[in-house]
C-alpha cells in the first residue's frame, strides 16, 4: 500500500481489533485513576505516620502504607499522574518541532534540508539517556531535565520520518496536480500530506509515550531523576524495593501501574493486515 493512499483504507481495514479496544480500555481506566484519584482519595501522600510501619492493606486503605507510615494508595495516584503528565508533555515537545522541521527539510530540499538532516544525525549519535543525565547533573532532582532531556532525545525519530515519506508524498501526481491548479502550501500539507502522516505520527507519539513513562521509571530507580519525597512510579519502586520481603505488595503497585500503562500502549499497534 502507498504512502499516499494509507487514509483510504476500506471500512473493513479501519474496524479496531480486540486488542487495540482492550488497550483504549485499560489506558482509560488508567488516566481516570491518576486524574480522578486525588479528588476521590482524601488522603496526603507526604503525611507520615510512623507509628503505621508496613501496615497491612485494609477497606479505608486497600494499599496500605509504605515504611514511613504514608498511604500507598495515594501516593500511587499521585505517582501515575506525574508520571503520565511528564511523558505526554515530553512526547508532545517532541512531536511538534520534529514534525515542522521534517516538513520544512523535505519541502525546501537542497542545503536546508542537508543542513537540518546533519544536525538529526548529531542528536542521534548521542544516546536519549545519556542526554538525560547529563542535563540532570545541572540540576539533581528538577523535572526540566527531565523534560528537556527525553523531548531532545524523541524529537529526532519524528523528524526523519516525516521527512522521508513528506518526499515521497511532495513527488506524488495528487500533488503535483494541485500545485498545477494553484493550491499553497497550506492546503497540500492539509490535503495530502498530514492524512498520510498521521498514522505514523499516532504510532510514534504511543511508543514514545511508552519510552518516556520507562525512561522516567529508570531514571527515578537508579536514583538520578526525581528525588524523594517526591511521589514518582521509578522513585516509589527504589524507596520500596528493600522491604519486598516484607510487604511486597507495596513494591507491586508501581511496577503494576507501569506494565499496565505499557501493555495498553503496545496493545494500541495496528494488527497483521490491518494498515
Amino acid at each position: 500500500m502507498s504512502l499516499s493512499s494509507d487514509y483510504l483504507l476500506e471500512p473493513e481495514a479501519r474496524r479496531w481489533s480486540t486488542a487495540q479496544i482492550a488497550g483504549v480500555l485499560l489506558l482509560v481506566l488508567i488516566v481516570l485513576f491518576a486524574w480522578l484519584g486525588p479528588l476521590l482519595i482524601d488522603a496526603d501522600p507526604a503525611r507520615q505516620q510512623l507509628a503505621r510501619f508496613l501496615e497491612a492493606p485494609s477497606l479505608a486503605h486497600p494499599l496500605g502504607y509504605d515504611q514511613l507510615g504514608r498511604d500507598m494508595l495515594a501516593r500511587l495516584v499521585h505517582g501515575t499522574r506525574l508520571s503520565l503528565s511528564l511523558a505526554v508533555v515530553s512526547v508532545l515537545s517532541a512531536a511538534i518541532p520534529g514534525v515542522l522541521i521534517g516538513l520544512l527539510a523535505a519541502w525546501c530540499g537542497g542545503w536546508i534540508e542537508r543542513v537540518l538532516a546533519a544536525f538529526a544525525d548529531a542528536v542521534l549519535a548521542l544516546p536519549g539517556l545519556l542526554l538525560v543525565l547529563l542535563l540532570a547533573a545541572f540540576a539533581p532532582g528538577g523535572f526540566w531535565p527531565l523534560y528537556v532531556g527525553i523531548s531532545l532525545a524523541l524529537w529526532v525519530e519524528y523528524f526523519r520520518v516525516v521527512r522521508a515519506a513528506s518526499r515521497i508524498l511532495l513527488a506524488s501526481p495528487q500533488v503535483e496536480a494541485s500545485r498545477l491548479l494553484g493550491f499553497g502550501p497550506g492546503y497540500i500539507v492539509r490535503r495530502h500530506l498530514l492524512p498520510a502522516l498521521l498514522p505514523r505520527l499516532f504510532t510514534l507519539m504511543r511508543f514514545g509515550l511508552a519510552g518516556a513513562v520507562l525512561a522516567m521509571s529508570a531514571l527515578g530507580f537508579v536514583g538520578v531523576g526525581l528525588q524523594p519525597p517526591t511521589p514518582e512510579l521509578g522513585v516509589m519502586m527504589i524507596e520500596l524495593l528493600p522491604y519486598y520481603r516484607e510487604a511486597p505488595w507495596l513494591l507491586g503497585a508501581p511496577v503494576g501501574v507501569l506494565f499496565l500503562t505499557l501493555l495498553g500502549l503496545l496493545l494500541l499497534s495496528p494488527q497483521k493486515g490491518q494498515a
